[in-house]
This record gives structure tokens, sequence and C-alpha cells, in this order.
């Protein structure tokens, strides 16, 4: 058997930031810290953050006054964001840079008086952020069946954007559904799914290409990792995603020759590591990693933290 590792996979360049940022607030003033929502969407890393003294909560009345929040890196809305400045709170924001793109286009089109439908995964944090941009003039789709049900106020001044870690192909087919429907429709200059995002679903189908069966390491709420495994299915291949070694299951590899691994933005490259290890325990297989995309990304942490 041969395993087969998809390049590039694992953490993007707003993860590691996110990251980076909770782990030097936490050296620089110490715990706790608390972190609005996972700060990404994988247990392992918020785990091992919250041994190192970051609290993960839900709303900001759990936060203590005088205390340092962190905003996950999917963003928040603006109301959030004027409650943590009305109760003095000190904030580090790790929203992914790519995700306020999509925020800033969001403020620009309703100052243009336009609407905007958002294509988005209904309760995600990101998507809540994103449409918490506007307290008005935005409706949320995420199927084609849903633009068909769609009544908007001003077909002619409408525009869309996108959450960042879509399927590419899932979003074309509601974005195709959204031309035909209000066709004065229009989008972003610059398509909303981040490079991350697309890159791991492109690794992916060229994955499929050459493998019987797929490993996808990250966890269950993170969308990204998610929508690896839908594109596998799509394409034929079976197809699995897990949090860690542990949860492979001798039966997935009986007849299989080649199988596919790869991981979540969101995904440490050591869980990768124990992964393939596990496989290798179970089949004795080989290992190899495809070519891929070097993205060569990254973004800056906030000065504050940099200093001292």
């Amino acid at each position: 058997m041969q395993v087969i590792l998809a390049n590039p996979r694992g953490f993007c360049a707003g993860v590691e930031r996110a990251i980076a940022i909770v782990e030097r607030a936490l050296q620089k003033f110490g715990a706790p810290i608390y972190v609005r929502h996972e700060v990404v969407h994988n247990k392992f890393v918020c785990d091992d953050l919250r041994a190192k003294g970051a609290v993960f909560i839900e709303e900001l009345n759990e936060v203590p006054s005088g205390s340092t929040v962190i905003f996950s890196a999917h963003g928040v809305s603006k109301a959030v964001r004027d409650e943590a400045e009305t109760r003095g709170l000190k904030v580090f924001d790790a929203t992914c840079p790519l995700v306020t793109k999509v925020h800033v286009e969001v403020g620009k089109m309703r100052h243009q008086a336009r609407e905007v439908v958002m294509i988005g995964h209904k309760g995600h944090p990101e998507v809540e952020g994103t449409m918490g941009q506007s307290k008005d003039g935005m409706y949320l789709v995420e199927t084609a069946d849903d633009v068909r049900r769609l009544k908007v106020n001003s077909p002619d001044q409408l525009s869309f954007v996108t959450q960042t870690t879509l399927s590419v192909d899932d979003a074309s087919v509601v974005i195709d559904a959204l031309r035909a429907q209000f066709p004065e429709v229009q989008g972003p200059k610059k398509d909303d799914i981040c490079y991350a995002t697309q890159n791991r679903q492109d690794a992916v189908k060229a994955l499929t290409e050459q493998c019987d069966m797929l490993i996808v390491v990250g966890s269950p709420n993170s969308s990204n990792s998610r929508r690896l495994k839908e594109v596998a299915l799509a394409r034929g291949v079976d197809a699995y995603l897990v949090d860690g070694p542990e949860e492979i299951s001798a039966d997935w590899l009986l007849g299989k020759s080649r199988v596919g691994v790869t991981a979540g933005a969101s995904a440490p490259e050591i869980l990768v590591e124990r992964v393939v290890d596990r496989v290798k325990l179970l089949t004795g297989a080989s290992v190899e990693q495809l070519a891929g995309v070097e993205e060569g990304v990254s973004f800056p942490l906030p000065k504050e933290l940099l200093a001292g």
C-alpha cells in the first residue's frame, strides 16, 4: 500500500496568525486570555491553547471587566466590536485578513445602498460575523433552491459575497443561480473564497486521480475540512474526516492500495504525521508526497504583540 500526501495541506496563513496572536498574548499578559469562539476550528489546537491558559467563550458577558479578549479567525459582527469597546475590554483581533476583506466589501456595498446576498452556511461564525456588518439589507443563501425562493427589495441594486471556506464548485452553482435569478447582480472584484481553501480543494482533486481512499485530518466543525471530504466523495472516492489517528478504522483500509491524506487549514502537521504513522502501522504502507502549489503567504501580527 501507498500513502500519498496532498500538497498543500494543513495550516494556512490566517490560522497561523490567529494561533500566534493567542500564544503571544498569553506570553505578554499572562493567563487567562479570553477568546471569543474557538480561535480556529480544531480540537487539538484549542485544547493546547486551553492548557496554556486560553479561555474560550461564546459571548462577551463571560469576560470579566478589564480583561483581554481575542476575536477568533472567523471574525465578528459590528455589534460585538461595539460591545467590547463599551465595556473597555482590551481587544486583539485575530480575524483572518481575507475575512476582513469580505467585511470591507460588505461595508462598501451597503454604503452604495446596494443590498447584499451572502452565500454561506447558516450558523457558522464567519457567516454570523459577515452578516453582522450591516443592520439591514442583507440576505443569506446556502443553495440554489434558497436563491430561487429569495425575494429582495432592489434587484437592480444587488451584490453578493461568499464565505471564504466554501467548496469552490458548490459556490459556483449558487452564483450561477443568483445570476440567472437576478441578472444585474454584481460580485466582488476578486473571488472571496480564500487561496488556501481553493488550493487544498485543488490538491484533493489531484489526489483523487491517484487514490482509492482519502483521509482528511480536521475537526467536524471545520467548514473547510468538511469541504475537502465532500470534494473527494463527489469524485467517487471514499473519504473520511478524522480528528486524529485513533479514529481510523482498520476496516477502512481493507482492499485499498493507495490512500490519500490531507488536512484542513486549521489542522496542524503533527496530526497528519500521527495519522500517517497509524496507517503505516496497520498496513506497512510506504509514503510519498505530491508536488503542489507553494503558498508563501504570511500575515503580520498586531504591533503590540511584536514588541518586547
